[in-house]
């Protein structure tokens, strides 16, 4: 290295053998991710390299707090509905397979630009099933596409992926201060659409023979249940046809029965006409239901109050099945007295015979009854048991809750402003934007607490003071004097191609959020090493961390389709590696373009 010796200190050795052990008990993968990092954390303390009093300091850092509050408003704009009324007219004109991968990978990106990419994928995820399922198409043409752009749609912004936020984090505490909203922009706008031409095209490289399997809370699940509505006075479906009300719900409903002069049952044809005061019989997923009763401004059956407010808090929504043992076999609803006695309403009722259903309230249960009900959460498995109930796995219904449609985007607007113009910190804004959602009661409390993945926040709080410890032991300005001598000869856009690639090698092993801890600050050391800008390196780092294309592993974006589509660990690649190539040779012009080397 042009005759310069690095001399490693024992607190480097430590620190060196500490960060090699959590990456091998991270490819190892018999422990979670949190687990290791906490056993990081624990050692990092018990050797001395990290100070005691700064154990947990991790936890309190601006890049932590942004991440859970991403989360939480990623879940509000997904459970709002919002996009369900915006997709409505698109769906129905996608028919070509091109057209579909285009599509719903563009929205995916785009909607990845100003939420968690995790949950904008989830927000698109059931409705490329459903289109899949209409058209006959295998979901493993589709899904990979859409995951591969929420990562590309990331880029985008500062809030699009952690390790945007985990990077403008290290640039504060490196170099002063972080980067803003729109600073990712001219790299990741460039980076995204080239990567959206790859996906547009290069589908037909992933197998399309594969077959997903069944979601876990999909595997007890009756497809169609029978829900109770009633038309209200004020509905604009008064005097419209059945056939409308159920294209409203594109064919996924269908109006079984209509109960008028409170008894007489009807089966209607598509050309009736609804009344006012009609209570609907409508077969369907509750959710689906859930979406037409809300746009046609219907009252559930059965959602009345129960002590107190059913759509606030404490308050939800739970699928039980009926077993022989069951208490309730051959009682009806109305005899139980579900309401007085056990606090809780019926919603729906799944049966693989539904002719046999007449009203709700009188139907006599049978055992492999699915039944929707709604009541305390904190009561449920207490009454559950009295009734013996089995508990499915939670689908995370809406019924029986008021959807906000605006509100959730507007609170994820005013957080964005606030942080733009610089009034306040992103953290601080995004976090008041939950509480007055919470306070408006547009998200419960106790949901708000439970969309926020807890390992990754652990994760992040743990390993964040370990990174530290690299740099505060000098470990950072070691790697990074080893990489300058070996880049020395090379050309400055080459060595930041490096960086960007050996960053992306490593993501799949590391996780990306723990990619960037340790390698942007490298990244800088390296910079400053080769007298260039440590921006062009942070942006690499910030790129590569988030471009895992080539494993289900290294993002929760991949793992999360590859049950759905069926996918197998080699499929990635054949998609994954022309896309990480074209990311390389995009990126990194564009690096150089939007910030300057020297």
């Amino acid at each position: 290295m042009n005759g310069v010796s690095v001399t490693v200190t024992p607190d480097q050795w430590i620190i060196f053998a500490i960060l090699g052990g959590t990456l091998a008990l991270f490819i190892w993968d018999r422990w979670r991710y949190d687990v290791v990092a906490l056993a990081a954390l624990v050692v990092s303390v018990a050797a001395g390299v990290v100070a005691p009093d700064e154990a947990f300091s991790g936890f309190s850092d601006p890049a932590v707090i942004t991440v859970a509050a991403v989360l939480v408003l990623s879940a509000a704009i997904r459970n709002s509905g919002v996009l369900d009324h915006l997709l409505r007219p698109l769906l129905p004109r996608l028919t070509s397979p091109d057209g579909q991968v285009f599509a719903l990978a563009g929205m995916v990106a785009v909607l990845s630009a100003f939420m968690n990419n995790v949950g904008a994928l989830a927000v698109f995820l059931p409705v490329a099933l459903r289109l899949c399922q209409r058209t006959g198409r295998s979901p493993a043409a589709v899904l990979m596409p859409m995951s591969f752009a929420s990562l590309l749609g990331g880029l985008i912004t500062l809030i699009g992926t952690p390790p945007n936020i985990l990077i403008s984090g290290v640039r504060a505490d490196m170099l002063g201060h972080g980067y803003a909203m729109f600073d990712f922009a001219p790299v990741g706008l460039g980076i995204t659409a080239a990567g959206l031409l790859v996906i547009g095209f290069g589908w037909r490289l992933i197998p399309r023979d594969r077959r997903g399997q069944a979601a876990a809370e999909d595997r007890f699940r009756i497809e169609d249940y029978t829900t109770e509505v009633r038309v209200p006075d004020g509905s604009p479906f008064i005097g419209r046809s059945v056939a409308a009300l159920e294209d409203a719900g594109e064919a996924d409903i269908t109006v079984a029965a209509i109960i008028r002069e409170n008894f007489r049952r009807y089966v209607p044809h598509g050309h009736w006409m609804l009344l006012g005061g009609d209570i609907l019989q409508v077969e369907g997923d509750p959710t689906i239901v859930k979406r037409v009763a809300d746009t046609a401004r219907l009252e559930l059956v059965g959602g009345e109050e129960v002590g107190a407010d059913p759509a606030g808090e404490g308050y939800g929504v739970v699928e039980a099945v009926v077993t022989d043992i069951s208490a309730v076999v051959g009682c009806t609803p109305a005899e139980l007295k579900l309401r007085q006695r056990f606090g809780v309403n019926l919603l729906a009722m799944g049966r693989r015979d539904r002719r046999a259903i007449t009203r709700l309230k009188l139907v006599k249960f049978r055992p492999g009854d699915v039944l929707v009900l709604q009541g305390r959460l904190e009561a449920m498995p207490d009454m559950l048991n009295e009734l013996g109930l089995l508990p499915l796995a939670e689908r995370n219904l809406q019924l029986g809750r008021p959807r906000q449609l605006l509100l959730p985007v507007l609170a994820l607007a005013a957080g964005v402003l606030l942080s733009m113009t610089g009034l306040l910190p992103i953290g601080v804004a995004f976090v008041g934007a939950i509480l007055a959602l919470v306070l408006l009661g547009v998200i419960p409390l106790r949901e708000a607490y439970g969309s926020i993945e807890w390992p990754v926040v652990v994760l992040l709080g743990a390993l964040i003071p370990v990174s530290g410890a690299l740099r505060g032991t000098g470990g950072t300005e070691v790697i990074a004097a080893l990489l300058t001598g070996a880049m020395q000869s090379l050309p400055p856009l080459a060595a930041v191609a490096l960086m960007m690639g050996a960053t992306m090698l490593v993501t799949p092993v590391l996780n990306n959020a723990a990619t960037v801890l340790v390698m942007a600050p490298i990244g800088v050391g390296l910079a400053q090493g080769l007298g260039l800008s440590p921006d062009p390196f942070l942006m690499a780092v910030a790129v590569g961390a988030s471009c895992d294309f080539l494993t289900p592993i290294g993002h929760q974006s991949n793992t999360l389709v590859m049950g759905p589509a069926g996918y197998r660990f080699s499929d990635y690649w054949r998609l994954g590696l022309p896309l990480s190539l074209t990311v390389l040779a995009v990126g990194v012009p564009l690096i150089a373009l939007a910030w300057p080397l020297s």
